[in-house]
């Protein structure tokens, strides 16, 4: 007894959530006590870090979105095809009305620009440049037409040496820049907490995540609204079912790890087709991150009012939208991997800085346990709109309809 509960306490500690506020509180603390030669030190430990993570974002890409591309190909057929386009249309559609809502709520919430006020910080002790490999929009086009070309020409050599080289960049992500991220997050607090402006916006912060919470129900009964219409069923039928694989992903903030309870939540469900349904929820919880994507686009306008002074373009941000959607399909599986993936789009499309990108990592991965529960239970509509196109519903006497194993 007395090891499980050490064992769950060393589990607790280890979790990157309690890292990240530990991190912001210490940051936070130490910002507002330390004086200018210490935050000076700080800066330059920053600007490191910062300079570190701006370099890996085109190996991110490289690393995820061209064995995306070449990996699903592998698995071709009219149920993939479907599930794909569903998986996109449906983060897109989340990030526009994530968008829309931001448009409207934002300006109302009278936030008070960091560009206003607040202390100067000090020149960083030293520089050290680290310059990425390439800059992102061209990995971005480079991983696109590569996986591309990987496929036309159906070189299993290259498609095994991608495959390998994604398993190398998630160790680096896994191991270099999961392991340096609260040290990353608690240098970023500290110069905003220097500045004097952190404790004026934590009250917006809270206030973001219900907002974006109620986002995630919203889009969720949109989802399954289709679903039901498209299959002509019930769609209470499925979503029924799904509290058990939601609290779960809350819990563990994995996809993956939630992805055997989310499977027999849905096959509980009688209005799924078994082969869709696990076919499509396997491949949903690596793909359709409707909610993630909502979270980030909604973030990126408030960190962008709090540091910028003022809302992303709405050209910026369809251009953002209509990209961050590709992005999540390729995203690494790791907490926070939606937005570890897009950090090219957040300081290429949309100008941010590294406070901005460290700010956005921060407070995404706060919430990030509820984006991944929308993720999941998002798949289970996903299921039955696939189920409803094709036309797989039970039959009269109750049974699915046979799919045949080529369409799978």
């Amino acid at each position: 007894m007395t090891k499980n509960v050490e064992e769950k306490r060393s589990s607790i500690l280890n979790s990157l959530l309690v890292k990240l506020i530990i991190a912001i509180g210490l940051g936070i603390l130490i910002g507002s006590f330390v004086n200018v030669q210490v935050i000076g030190v700080i800066a330059t430990i920053k600007t490191i870090m910062s300079n570190f993570i701006s370099y890996i974002v085109p190996l991110i890409i490289l690393g995820f979105i061209t064995p995306a591309i070449v990996s699903l190909n592998k698995q071709a057929g009219k149920v993939l095809a479907i599930t794909l386009f569903i998986c996109y249309v449906s983060s897109v559609g989340a990030a526009l009305l994530s968008f829309l809502a931001g448009k409207a709520i934002i300006p109302n919430m009278h936030i008070i620009s960091q560009t206003s006020n607040g202390n100067k910080l000090p020149e960083v002790l030293f520089q050290m440049d680290i310059p990425p490999i390439m800059p992102v929009m061209t990995a971005l086009v480079t991983a696109i037409l590569f996986g591309l070309a990987v496929v036309w020409t159906n070189s299993d050599k290259w498609a095994d040496l991608l495959m390998q080289f994604n398993n190398l960049v998630l160790f680096m992500v896994e191991k270099v820049v999961i392991k340096i991220l609260p040290i990353y997050i608690a240098t970023t607090f500290a110069e905003l907490s220097y500045e004097g402006v952190i404790l004026q916006q934590f009250p917006v912060f809270l206030k973001i995540i219900l907002i974006v919470m109620v986002g995630h129900f919203i889009w969720l009964t949109v989802l399954y609204g289709i679903g039901g219409a498209l299959s002509k069923t019930n769609p209470f039928e499925v979503l029924k079912h799904y509290p058990p694989a939601y609290l779960t992903a809350v819990g563990t903030m994995s996809s993956a790890a939630t992805l055997s309870v989310a499977l027999r939540s849905a096959a509980k469900a009688k209005t799924l087709d078994p082969k869709i349904r696990d076919f499509v929820i396997s491949l949903c919880s690596n793909t359709h991150l409707c909610g993630s994507v909502l979270t980030e686009t909604f973030f990126v306008m408030v960190v962008s009012q709090i540091l910028y002074g003022k809302l992303p373009t709405t050209g910026q941000m369809i251009l953002f939208i209509i990209l961050l959607g590709i992005f999540a399909i390729g995203a690494p599986g790791v907490p926070g991997g939606t937005v570890m993936a897009s950090l090219g789009l957040i300081t290429s499309v949309l100008g941010f800085d590294g406070t901005g990108t460290a700010l956005m990592l921060s407070i995404f991965a706060l919430q990030d346990s509820f984006g991944t529960a929308c993720n999941i239970t998002g798949d289970g509509a996903i299921a039955l709109m696939v189920t409803g196109i094709l036309k797989k519903v039970p039959g009269r006497d109750g049974n699915p309809v046979y799919i045949p194993e080529e369409n799978i």
